[in-house]
């Protein structure tokens, strides 16, 4: 749906109101001044705060101006998409799933916040990454086996994106999963009806149908296959275990038996056995887990007397069905979500908190629990609670203000741990994580590497981001010039010369002669500049009246109700449409990187900006300067909206 421009006007001014710097009464002599500055324009590439703000490194820039037709597929008879699917699976290999639930941040860091409103880059994401799979599209082909095995700890998004990365460098990867089934939190942390299984089994099946990627599911490393086995089997490790154990309350009273936790509720709904006959929940969190936890409770409401089929093999019914004669008979349950925070602060995405209201979840902010009050039975029959407040991350009690709520089952949500027991104790450093140094690798053992929630419990996008930033460090220990550091912006980068490779415009071969200048060399890059790897570009930087208003393409979503969410587990996002996604690409500003608008070329007043022969045209490479006609008066800097132009010297 594209809604109507907002009314909100242009605040942007370059300069205000008593700036000196050009007097418009007397720009000639200024221009024929300006050449004092000796410095002229250069070309200098900047990571845009989009794909700063991704964990997984996505070149959000990059895809977006593939949608909206500036960056033209390299083979001809390509579609757009494929192109930007290419794109995409670059850094991330799963668009499909992470433009359903990644909570966004590169859509928060968006400069076109400061113009309207930010680009639907998840949307755009989905769009594309459901095309991929509509159209059958493979990843592309990886190179030739090298010889060297890794074993890969879990088959979650961080082991699944590291053994795909790890395969693209040449090397035979085996993934070990103690489930029967491959993607960890994706299945069995996440609802179906926000992850759609055969979605996700077809991007999943993508990885598994490359040469050299095998998968031994049902098989635990520590009982089933000994840590001695994979390091004399294997030339390297990436633990990638997840956090698999949910952290109980902390209060008297939890141990009781219908006290469980958000993982394991989730982990036994999603393998289709989760029946409950509890009619009043309380959920404590305040994430995005505990919304999932309240919403699949209200979906499966209670019956009040079990029944064999009530819990079956949900590989047979399917995840979005289950069991809708049974839900006939099913009765709503009282849900209540808690959290120590406000509810206006709570971590847990802000559509999600109103989606869970709308489907019957009572949430109450700015409370912490104090005990699980149990009944004679010993099961929990009420959750004593009081108001706090929040200093940092710490909860303090308000005096007075204690209550209880009555209740049939508590489930806590307030974090998670990897299972480090059973032959994998050498690997805890305390509170159910494994250490790693700034390269990924496990601390104090060789050939060892770690990512994902098994180091830091976050999102899954940053748990594809530690596979593909380990699966490059891992390449280099193997190849025996391991890292001792990573790059201040750790992204996958845009590369001028890959750009320019793929369009058979590589530089000439350099003779090594001394040259003064390089502005008619055919073997240099002219006046280019990438510091991509250390600089993100600020909004203040952008000339952003150049942009006009252009509402945002937004995503449908089939709401649900409370008076009809029992049984329903259809997906709730309704992709956008071709027409919109590259609506949305042209909403792109392009920060840090050309987007061709000819605003240098047409305000140049000595003509000394140029466009670049069209034959010998890329993506960063479509004008220049002609350097003995530029007088350094910075006018092309300053109508350049996406700031890839910098004065400085060169020849």
């Amino acid at each position: 749906m594209n809604e109507s421009a907002p009314a909100k006007p242009h605040t942007f001014r370059r300069y205000k109101n008593g700036d000196t710097m050009w007097n418009w009464t007397d720009l000639s002599s200024k221009i024929f001044q300006a050449d004092r500055s000796y410095k002229c324009p250069t070309y200098v590439h900047r990571t845009a705060p989009c794909q700063g703000s991704c964990p997984s490194g996505h070149d959000i820039r990059g895809w977006l101006s593939i949608a909206r037709g500036m960056d033209k597929p390299p083979v001809e008879g390509m579609k757009w998409q494929e192109y930007a699917f290419s794109r995409m699976v670059e850094a991330n290999p799963f668009p499909a799933t992470m433009g359903r639930v990644c909570p966004a941040p590169c859509e928060d860091g968006c400069n076109r916040n400061e113009v309207d409103d930010f680009v639907g880059i998840n949307a755009v994401e989905q769009y594309v990454g459901d095309w991929a799979i509509q159209n059958q599209t493979t990843l592309p082909k990886p190179p030739a086996l090298h010889g060297k095995r890794i074993a890969v700890i879990g088959g979650g998004p961080a082991g699944l994106a590291a053994a795909y990365f790890l395969r693209m460098k040449g090397h035979a990867v085996t993934i070990f999963e103690s489930h029967e089934k491959l993607g960890g939190m994706m299945r069995f942390g996440i609802p179906g009806y926000r992850t759609p299984r055969d979605m996700l089994d077809a991007e999943i099946g993508r990885i598994l149908a490359l040469e050299g990627v095998t998968a031994r599911t049902s098989t635990r490393v520590g009982v089933d296959v000994s840590v001695a086995d994979l390091e004399r089997d294997y030339d390297a490790i990436f633990w990638a275990i997840g956090a698999q154990k949910g952290r109980p309350l902390p209060v008297p009273g939890a141990d009781a038996e219908n006290c469980i936790t958000g993982v394991d509720f989730l982990d036994a709904f999603n393998r289709g056995w989760v029946f409950s006959t509890a009619k009043k929940i309380i959920v404590v969190g305040g994430g995005d887990t505990s919304i999932d936890v309240a919403s699949v409770a209200r979906r499966l409401g209670h019956i009040s007397q079990s029944h064999r089929h009530d819990a079956h093999d949900a590989s047979t019914f399917g995840y979005t069905a289950h069991d809708v004669a049974g839900a006939l008979r099913r009765e709503g349950v009282e849900i209540v979500l808690t959290s120590l925070f406000p509810i206006e602060q709570m971590t847990a995405a802000e559509h999600e908190r109103e989606d869970a209201k709308r489907e019957g979840v009572e949430i109450r902010g700015g409370v912490m629990p104090l005990e699980v009050v149990k009944g004679p039975d010993g099961l929990a029959r009420s959750l004593r609670m009081c108001q706090c407040t929040m200093k940092g991350p710490v909860p303090h009690p308000i005096d007075g203000t204690e209550f209880e709520i009555e209740c049939d089952m508590v489930i806590s949500a307030i974090g998670q741990m990897a299972d480090l027991s059973e032959g994998l104790q050498a690997l805890d450093a305390g509170r159910g994580a494994i250490a790693i140094d700034s390269t990924y690798k496990v601390r104090n053992k060789d050939k060892h590497f770690a990512g994902g929630d098994a180091v830091r419990p976050h999102l899954l996008t940053t748990a594809i981001g530690h596979g593909r930033i380990a699966a490059e460090t891992m390449d280099h220990f193997l190849a025996g010039t391991p890292d001792d550091k990573r790059p201040k912006v750790d992204v996958h980068q845009f590369n001028l010369l890959e750009e320019l490779h793929q369009r058979n415009l590589d530089p000439a071969p350099y003779d090594h002669g001394q040259v003064r200048g390089t502005s008619g060399s055919k073997f240099a890059i002219h006046n280019y500049e990438d510091r991509g790897s250390t600089q993100i570009i600020p909004h203040k930087d952008l000339f952003k009246g150049h942009f006009p208003n252009a509402a945002r393409n937004k995503r449908n979503e089939r709401h649900v109700f409370a008076e009809n969410v029992i049984g329903d587990f259809d997906e709730r996002m309704i992709a956008i449409t071709e027409e919109q996604a590259q609506n949305e690409g042209k909403r792109c500003m392009s920060c840090g990187l050309c987007f061709e608008c000819d605003n240098c070329v047409i305000y140049c007043p000595q003509t000394a900006v140029q466009r670049v022969p069209k034959k010998e045209r890329a993506v960063g490479r479509y004008v220049y300067t002609d350097y003995s006609k530029c007088i350094g008066c910075h006018i092309c800097a300053d109508v350049c909206p996406t700031g890839y132009i910098q004065m400085g010297l060169g020849e």
